[in-house]
């Protein structure tokens, strides 16, 4: 959250809503609780710490240290308790303002001491009986990430990616790091002690294979434009955090990547962008079903693009056709964890993010399918979007596995009728001239060039 993001001048002037709520920063624990619990209830919205007087709002200011305890104190009084973004101070005014967000799309139902809110307007209200019935069948029940499995224990979490984990959030955390992760869900109390509830074990585990043998992601790059014989795979079992930079470094490392030359400037690109790719993957990850056993993420690298398989149909209310506007999270734990971690920018805008990355890239939108017991997201890469551009169907080129320097000649050929070696290396100023001998030679070996003259006089054109 940033104050880019929205605007506490604004907030202000417009006043509460059913999206903004005002208190001072020695409100009571209680009514702090029922607010965000009625933006949770509802569609999220934002509580502001340090702000007096109804009719007029003005800013008071906070004491820091009280104010965040006050804030951790009333998500542990909603039922169950609330996961929420790390709260954030600004300053405004010359006064420190403490705000809270509530994201939308939040997967459980709140209540406070047994009373279920909304935020109605500026109010928190009951909410009436058929609205209720409505919001617990939309949303269910306790989520599996917040069960504990049988038989463990603290024993079974690795020490050393809590301590990274506290570092990375702060000094809320490291205090006490069993606490905080009791109130962000990773832990449960059982008598005197602790233990991790799924969530927990996904994001912290020593290992994560033997308590959940199907979280894994499989990388699998091929050669041509379907799956065959050869190709390029790796199986990652990891904790959540691991999956995905791991994940993300092994895409970055099989995608096409180059520079051509445009007049006297030269251009690197890549065949998708690295934004895009992250967020596929992040997303994947966040909102998949692990209680969905037998099966794995699955990223899928062709020569046309990637296509991203994640095990469980689409969560809530969310459609294909409502995919880029409603937020629901399936694994509230999950993703504020990850956020926590800087693995989500911010809550909920993964696929807004996605589409916004292509569009800069000059590529079409991703493409988005249910299956039977998933959902299933595709990239197009930036080779075949050029050559869509340019009118020509290289599928055929890809379907042979040649490379995108290859494809760029072709394309190049198509418009200009012969290449040289040097208007070659021109368009691919990055690699040697050993690569721009062998790109052409297997051109010419596989039928699809033909070499005429000599030494310098030397050039190329289509068979």
């Amino acid at each position: 959250m940033t104050t880019a993001q929205f605007s506490i001048a604004e907030l202000l002037a417009a006043g509460e809503s059913t999206h903004a709520a005002f208190l001072r920063g020695n409100a009571r624990a209680e009514e702090l609780a029922e607010t965000l619990a009625a933006f949770a209830n509802r569609s999220g919205g934002y509580a502001v710490l340090g702000v007096g007087g109804k009719v007029r709002p003005r800013p008071e200011g906070i004491e820091r240290v009280a104010a965040e305890e006050l804030a951790l104190l009333a998500t542990l009084l909603v039922t169950p308790p609330l996961v929420l973004p790390l709260p954030e101070v600004i300053d405004y005014e010359n006064k420190a303002l403490l705000v809270i967000e509530v994201p939308a799309g939040l997967p459980n139902v709140y209540s406070v001491h047994g009373k279920y809110l909304e935020r109605e307007g500026s109010a928190n209200v009951p909410m009436p009986a058929h609205a209720l019935r409505r919001l617990l069948t939309e949303r269910g029940d306790v989520g599996w990430e917040r069960q504990v499995p049988e038989g463990v224990t603290l024993e079974d979490l690795d020490p050393a990616k809590i301590d990274r984990y506290a570092e990375r959030v702060g000094s809320m955390a490291q205090d006490n790091a069993r606490e905080w992760l009791f109130r962000r869900g990773c832990l449960e109390r059982q008598g005197t002690t602790y233990v991790p509830t799924n969530a927990g074990l996904l994001l912290f585990a020593r290992t994560v294979e033997r308590h959940f043998p199907h979280c894994e992601i499989t990388v699998v790059r091929y050669r041509g434009l379907t799956m065959g014989d050869e190709f390029e795979r790796d199986d990652i079992r990891e904790t959540l955090p691991e999956q995905i930079r791991r994940a993300e470094r092994w895409i970055a490392d099989h995608i096409r990547r180059g520079s051509r030359m445009v007049g006297l400037e030269r251009q690197d690109w890549e065949e998708y962008p690295a934004g895009a790719v992250r967020e596929v993957i992040v997303n994947a990850v966040a909102h998949r079903d692990y209680t969905v056993r037998g099966e794995g993420i699955r990223i899928a690298l062709f020569g046309d693009r990637i296509e991203c398989y994640s095990p469980g149909r689409l969560p809530g209310h969310v459609t294909l056709h409502n995919l880029a506007h409603e937020r629901f999270s399936r694994n509230e734990v999950l993703v504020q964890v990850l956020s926590d971690l800087g693995l989500i920018e911010r809550l909920g805008y993964g696929i807004d993010r996605i589409l916004q990355q292509m569009d800069a890239a000059g590529l079409p939108p991703p493409q988005f399918r249910e299956t039977a017991a998933g959902f299933l997201l595709a990239l197009q890469g930036r080779a075949v979007a050029e050559a869509q551009h340019a009118g020509v169907d290289t599928s055929e080129w890809l379907r042979q596995g040649l490379n995108d320097r290859q494809v760029a000649a072709l394309l190049y050929l198509t418009e200009h009728r012969r290449i040289t070696n040097r208007e070659y290396r021109e368009q691919q100023p990055s690699v040697s001239d050993e690569t721009v001998r062998r790109d052409l030679a297997d051109l010419v070996e596989r039928g699809l060039l033909l070499r005429i003259g000599d030494r310098r006089g030397t050039y190329y054109i289509l068979r």
